[in-house]
C-alpha cells in the first residue's frame, strides 16, 4: 500500500464520488462510438441450450441476422441476461459475422474436491457443460474460415463461460484489440461497482447507482434487480490476458471492456491454440448465496504446484501501522522502523501471544528519498546495514515466529524480475517463507523493460503483461517453498486453487485509508466488500485497529467490537493483527478474541446480509470443533435475530460474546463495549445488538 498519503498525487476530484459514464484517454474516440452503437438485431434463431444441474438456470445459445452469435439467460422461466452478443475485434478484422455452428457437445461433471486450506474445506464442483464450435464461412479472401469454440458451464449458482482457439491453419496467432462479450441484464437493477481506468488502481470506495448510471466498471460487479435478484459478473482463471472491465452499454447492456497493452491498439496477443478466462455470472436470491458461491474457484484448475502443506495459515504483526501514523519511517535515519531492536521487540510480542509471522517493511535499500518515483532503485538482495536479517531469522526461529518478507517495486517491475530469483533465495535461506508483494504507482504507470537498457514502456496493473508476471512471481516462489500476498495486485479471479501458494492479495480500500484518506472508509464499507471485491477471493484488509484512530487522531469509523468481528467476516488465510502492541496492552478484553479467533476454516456460512448494509458470518475452524460468528453493520444500529442451527445438534458450548455495549456508537461512544460469557445450544437463538458502524463477534467453544 502507499506508505505515505503525500506520495500520492492529489486525488481526482472524482476519485471518491460517483462516476459518471466518460471518455477515457487511451481509448480511441472512434472505438469508443463504436461501442457504444452496437445493437443486437431482432431476428434469431436457437442453435442449442444447456441447463444447470437442479433445471433451475438455463443459457441458451442463439444465431443473429447475418450470422452474429448471442446468448440468453433464463433463471426459472425468468430472463436474467437478455440477449448479449458474443465476438472479437481482432487485428485483421471482426470475428462476429458469418459465423455457422459446427458441431456441439455436452457433458456433466460432479467431483468434491479439498482445499489445503480456505474458507471451507471440501468443495463441490457440479455442472452442466456444453461446447459448441463455430466456423467463418470464408470470406475477404481467405480459403479457410476461421474456428473457435464457446464452452458454457452451468451451475446451480450461476455461469461461467469462455472462448477456445482450437489449433488450425487459417490462424497461428490472435491478435486481440477488444471483445464484443456482452452481459445484457433483463431487469432495471441497482449496481454497485468501482471505476475502471482511473489513477488509483482498485482502491476506490463503491458506488451504489441504477445500473443505467453506471460508467466504466471493475469487476465484479454487482447488481439486484428489481424483483430482488442477485447478480454478480466477474471472471475466472485470468492466465496471460487482459483484464475485463465492463462499459455501461444502451439499456442493461454491460460491454467487456479489456484493459490495454502497451501497444494501445492490441489488448493480447496469444499463440493458438488457447483460451480465454472464463466470464462469469453469479446468480442468487439473497446476497449472501452470491458470497457463499464456490462458482469462481471451481472454473480454475487444479492444484499445479504440488504439497502446500507447508504453508500455514497465521495471524501475523509487523513494522507497518507505525509507517502509515508517522511515527516510523520507511527509509533509514532517526525514525527507521526496520531496524533489529524494533523487529525484535515485535518477535517478542508476536511469541507471547501466538502469532506466526512478523511483517517488516523498509528493510532493504531504495526507500530513502523519493521512491515512489524511482522503484529501480531498490535492492531485494541485501538489507540495510542496521538490519540484520540473518540473526533476526535465527532469533524468531527460536521463538517459532517467521519473518515476512516484503517486496516494494514502486512498479519497475522489470527491475524486480532481473532480482527475482536471488531475492526469493536470500529469503528461503532464511525461513522467510510468506512474502507481501508492492506494486505503488498510479495506474497505467507499471514500467516494463525487455532488455537491460533498452526503452521503458507503460503497462496497467491488469494488463495481459502483468498477468503474466504475476504468475512468474507465483511459480518462482512455489519453487522456494513461499507464499505470496500481492498488494496492488491485478485483480482476483481464484487462481489460488490452482496457485494454492498465492495466498491472499490486497485490491481495495484497506484498512490504512483510515489512518491518512479523506474520507476515511465509511461504515459499510466493509459491508460493502463482502458482497464485491471478496467474490474474487481472500483479501488483506490488516483489521485489528483497536485504538480507533489514524493519523493525527482521525477517527475510524468504527466501534471496538466490529475491528473484532472484522477477522470473521473479512477472509484471509493471513490475518494481521495491525495496531501496535502497546494498543492492545491498553484493550486486553478486546484482545483476547484477535488471539483466539482461527484463520482456516472447515465451513463457512452466510447466515444473513444485505450489500452495503450488513452482513453476518459464522465459519468453522479447521481441525477443531469452534465456531466463530461474526457481524458487522453500517451507519445504521441493527438488532439481528440468528438461530444457532449451524452448531453441532445435541452439544452444549460456552458462547464468548464481544459485543457493542447498549450505548455504543461509533461517532459518540466508540469504545463501549462488553465481553461476556453464556451457554448456549444448537436450538438456540441469539438477539445480535450492533451499534451504528458496530459489530460483535463470538467463540463457539464446545463443552
Amino acid at each position: 500500500m502507499n506508505p505515505s498519503a503525500t506520495a500520492l498525487p492529489a486525488p481526482h476530484p472524482r476519485s471518491c464520488l460517483r462516476p459518471g459514464p466518460r471518455p477515457h484517454p487511451w481509448l480511441p474516440a472512434a472505438a469508443l462510438a463504436l461501442l457504444a452503437t452496437l445493437v443486437l438485431p431482432a431476428r434469431a434463431a436457437d442453435l442449442a441450450r444447456v441447463a444447470s444441474p437442479d433445471g433451475s438456470i438455463v443459457v441458451i445459445l442463439e444465431s443473429q441476422h447475418e450470422g452474429r452469435l448471442a446468448y440468453r439467460v433464463e433463471r426459472n422461466g425468468e430472463a436474467t441476461i437478455a440477449a448479449s452478443r458474443l465476438g472479437f475485434l481482432l487485428g485483421d478484422g471482426r470475428l462476429e459475422r458469418n459465423l455457422e455452428l459446427a458441431g456441439q457437445s455436452s457433458r456433466s461433471f460432479d467431483q468434491t474436491w479439498e482445499q489445503p486450506w480456505g474458507e471451507r474445506r471440501f468443495i463441490r464442483n457440479h455442472y452442466n457443460e456444453l461446447r459448441a464450435s463455430f466456423a467463418e464461412k470464408p470470406t475477404g479472401g481467405r480459403k479457410d474460415g476461421r474456428r473457435f469454440d464457446v464452452v458454457f458451464r452451468v451451475y446451480d449458482d450461476g455461469v461461467g463461460f469462455r472462448y477456445e482457439f482450437p489449433r488450425q491453419p487459417a490462424m497461428d496467432e490472435v491478435r486481440i484489440r477488444q471483445e464484443l462479450t456482452e452481459f445484457a441484464v433483463a431487469r432495471p437493477a441497482t449496481a454497485w461497482w468501482i471505476p475502471a481506468f482511473e489513477w488509483n488502481r482498485e482502491e476506490y470506495l463503491y458506488s451504489r447507482t441504477p445500473l443505467s448510471e453506471v460508467g466504466t466498471a471493475q469487476t465484479p460487479i454487482t447488481l439486484r434487480t428489481d424483483r430482488g435478484l442477485h447478480i454478480a459478473i466477474h471472471e475466472a482463471a485470468l492466465v496471460d490476458y487482459a483484464g475485463m472491465n465492463l462499459a455501461k452499454g444502451d439499456g442493461g447492456v454491460l460491454r467487456a471492456a479489456l484493459t490495454p497493452g502497451d501497444d494501445r491498439g492490441t489488448a493480447v496477443v496469444r499463440a493458438v491454440p488457447f483460451a480465454t478466462p472464463w466470464r462469469t455470472i453469479q446468480v442468487g436470491e439473497r446476497a449472501g448465496d452470491l458470497a457463499g458461491s464456490n462458482l469462481i474457484l471451481n472454473l480454475n484448475e487444479p492444484n499445479r504446484i504440488g504439497d502446500v502443506s507447508w504453508f500455514k495459515p497465521a495471524k501475523y504483526v509487523g513494522v507497518w501501522w507505525s509507517l502509515h501514523l508517522e511515527l516510523e519511517t520507511w527509509g533509514t535515519g532517526p525514525k527507521h522502523g526496520a531496524t533489529t531492536a524494533n523487529t525484535k521487540k515485535y518477535i517478542d510480542f508476536a511469541a507471547e501471544n501466538g502469532f506466526r509471522g512478523v511483517l517488516v517493511e523498509g528493510w532493504n535499500p531504495g526507500w530513502d528519498g523519493d521512491w515512489f518515483a524511482n522503484g529501480w532503485g531498490f535492492d531485494f538482495t541485501r538489507p540495510t546495514a542496521d538490519f540484520d536479517l540473518e540473526g533476526l531469522a535465527a532469533y524468531g526461529a527460536a521463538k517459532g515466529v517467521h519473518l515476512i518478507g516484503h517486496h516494494e517495486t514502486a512498479c519497475a517491475v522489470s527491475h524486480y524480475e532481473r532480482q527475482l530469483p536471488a531475492a526469493l533465495d536470500l529469503y528461503a535461506r532464511n525461513g522467510v517463507d510468506v512474502v507481501k508483494t508492492g506494486y505503488v504507482c498510479d495506474a497505467g504507470d507499471i514500467q516494463r523493460q525487455d532488455h537491460a537498457g533498452g526503452p521503458v514502456v507503460r503497462e496497467w496493473h491488469e494488463g495481459q503483461w502483468m498477468s503474466r508476471h504475476h504468475l512468474r512471481v507465483v511459480e518462482e516462489a512455489a519453487k522456494r517453498r513461499i507464499a505470496i500476498n500481492a498488494h496492488e495486485p491485478i485483480k482476483d479471479t481464484g487462481l489460488r486453487r490452482t496457485y494454492p501458494n498465492w495466498v491472499s492479495r490486497e485490491g481495495a480500500r484497506g484498512m490504512e485509508f483510515n489512518a491518512w484518506a479523506q474520507p476515511p472508509n465509511p461504515p459499510g464499507h466493509e459491508a460493502t466488500l463482502v458482497f464485491t471485491r471478496m467474490l474474487g477471493g481472500p483479501m488483506d484488509f490488516t483489521p485489528g485497529i483497536v485504538s480507533l484512530k489514524g493519523r493525527g487522531g482521525q477517527r475510524i469509523e468504527s466501534t471496538l467490537a466490529k475491528q473484532l468481528a472484522l477477522y470473521v467476516v473479512i477472509y484471509s488465510p493471513i490475518q494481521m493483527v495491525a495496531d501496535l502492541p502497546e494498543h492492545y496492552a491498553q484493550h486486553r478484553d478486546a484482545f483476547q478474541f484477535i488471539r483466539d479467533v482461527a484463520v482456516d476454516w472447515e465451513e463457512s456460512l452466510v447466515l444473513d446480509g444485505e450489500v452495503g448494509d450488513y452482513v453476518t458470518f459464522a465459519r468453522k475452524a479447521r481441525g477443531g470443533g469452534e465456531w466463530f460468528l461474526g457481524s458487522v453493520t453500517n451507519e445504521e444500529a441493527r438488532e439481528l435475530q440468528v438461530p444457532l442451527s449451524f452448531l453441532d445438534p445435541g452439544r452444549r458450548y460456552r458462547a464468548e460474546i464481544y459485543r457493542d455495549g447498549d450505548g455504543a456508537d461509533w461517532k459518540t461512544a466508540p469504545f463501549d463495549f462488553v465481553r461476556e460469557t453464556r451457554e448456549v445450544r444448537s436450538d438456540d437463538t441469539l438477539r445480535l445488538h450492533l451499534a451504528a458502524g458496530g459489530g460483535q463477534a463470538i467463540r463457539f467453544v464446545p463443552l
